[in-house]
């Protein structure tokens, strides 16, 4: 396997030395991945394979480019997806993140790799390969950077306009809320705990989605001063005592907002004691995580934490809206519905 490996290695990289002149030539117009790194881009994209999941698929799709990804990691847990993209549900993967069979990629000889931010190593490895590798920045982009990157994917897609009229929908969705609440005194602004799981709860740095995710719909994120990644205690919780509870809905645990709605420990908190504990929505992705259509999510959020400011948005007529004009499908009621935890209370 290991002589197969290297044999591998050296038959592209051959075809490399013997071509990379005129690829080099042929890259006129670099565009800049998460990093801020200039990117060679294929004047001909034919085969993309992706090696992380967290929106990418999701983000390369909605440019109108499933039947030329050729691997990915499995989008099996996102069904509303696979509504979309039928034919991604067969699609082999090569691995994700650290974890890439290089053999099977080097196989498919894709034209251009999409790779994450957190696994620097390995893309590294694929780009010495000779792959053009555009870095993704999934979990780690706040709202300008996730922005910035469907504008890049939108140039290298060739798709310049919808990629502007997605950005274009996202702030005048984002002005729309602030204009909403613009009125809320400080001091009557809601307390939010986001990423909750069984009483835990996933701790980043200072800055980052969930700030992001909180503050443009007008909430507090109560673990904002947190400066070290972990997880917190059920007593922090307590101490906390946010007003509104948010988890991230999980194929291995779809139960995190019923298992705190239950916990006898957390009954005189203020979101448990006054029902405002929720899952985050999921559409083709979850709407609490960086991809094209969080901008719904972000509309969600506001709406349970300011329901008079926001009572004349409709998040139902958005998200027609939005899976209309974005992915060209007409989505049913029982769809959107789906979208939502059944509650239990």
């Amino acid at each position: 396997m290991k002589k197969l490996y290297v044999t591998l290695l050296f038959l592209h990289a051959v075809s490399i030395v013997a071509f990379g002149s005129e690829k080099a030539l042929e890259c006129t117009q670099p565009l800049k991945d998460y990093f801020g790194k200039e990117i060679c881009i294929p004047d001909t994209i034919d085969k993309i394979v992706i090696t992380c999941y967290g929106g990418a698929s999701q983000e390369i799709t909605l440019f109108n480019n499933a039947h030329l990804i050729a691997a990915q990691p499995s989008v099996s847990h996102f069904p509303q997806f696979l509504r979309l993209f039928p034919t991604l549900k067969e699609i082999p993967s090569v691995g994700s993140f650290s974890d890439v069979n290089i053999e099977e990629l080097i196989k498919i000889n894709p034209s251009i790799v999409f790779v994450g931010a957190t696994s620097l190593r390995t893309n590294e490895n694929i780009a010495e390969i000779g792959f053009s590798v555009y870095t993704l920045g999934i979990g780690r982009h706040d709202i300008s950077s996730l922005l910035e990157e469907l504008l890049h994917l939108g140039s290298i897609f060739h798709k310049e306009q919808k990629a502007q009229m997605l950005v274009d929908y996202w702030q005048k969705s984002l002005s729309m809320i602030t204009q909403r609440i613009k009125n809320v005194e400080p001091k009557d602004k809601k307390r939010i705990l986001y990423g909750v799981g069984s009483g835990k709860s996933n701790l980043e740095t200072k800055r980052n989605w969930n700030d992001e995710f909180i503050e443009a719909a007008g909430g507090i994120n109560v673990t904002a001063e947190v400066l070290s990644k972990g997880e917190t205690s059920l007593e922090s919780l307590i101490v906390w005592n946010p007003d509104v509870i948010i988890t991230t809905r999980s194929p291995s645990n779809k139960k995190n907002a019923e298992a705190l709605r239950k916990n006898s420990a957390l009954q005189h908190i203020n979101a448990v004691r006054t029902h405002q504990v929720y899952e985050g929505p999921v559409g083709t992705s979850w709407w609490d995580r960086p991809s094209p259509e969080s901008i719904l999510g972000i509309i969600w959020l506001a709406k349970i934490l300011y329901p008079e400011e926001t009572a004349d948005i409709d998040l139902k007529q958005e998200t027609l809206y939005f899976y209309a004009t974005f992915y060209g499908y007409r989505l049913s009621d029982e769809e959107y519905v789906d979208f939502f935890e059944k509650r239990r209370e």
